[in-house]
């Protein structure tokens, strides 16, 4: 069934070695290496992973890709910045920032591009 199914999030990349060393070095991720159909993978949160994919175009999407949830999202932008990741900050009538982070009704957000252009997120969510 796909409710337990491990998922692989792909992430279309222009330069392979830039974005590698992005989610390897900055991001912290865990590298499993190169699959079979040539996307790289990296592990990420339990079952989860990442798949980066060579695409000479790059992305084209204007939404998240990816959204890491964490237990604070304050420190963990705070950190993310100590590693050079720059934030996107925004001011629209239903998305504010303030310190690069909004708030969602219970949930906090801030989101961050890799250096191939794909969005990320890192947000906190409180039931």
């Amino acid at each position: 069934m796909l409710n337990t199914a491990p998922t692989t999030t792909i992430l279309p990349v222009r330069d392979m070695a830039r974005a590698r060393s992005f989610y390897e070095k900055t991001l912290g991720l865990k590298p499993l290496g190169f699959a079979a159909d040539g996307n790289f993978v990296f592990a990420c949160g339990g079952q989860a992973t990442i798949a980066l994919i060579p695409k000479p175009q790059g992305t084209r999407a204007e939404h998240t890709a990816l959204s890491f949830e964490v237990d604070d999202v304050a420190t963990e932008v705070k950190d993310l910045e100590n590693r050079g990741v720059v934030f996107e900050d925004y001011d629209m009538p239903n998305l504010k920032t303030v310190e690069h982070i909004c708030v969602l009704g219970s949930e906090k957000a801030a989101w961050f591009k890799d250096p191939e252009g794909n969005i990320l997120c890192v947000h906190e969510a409180h039931n």
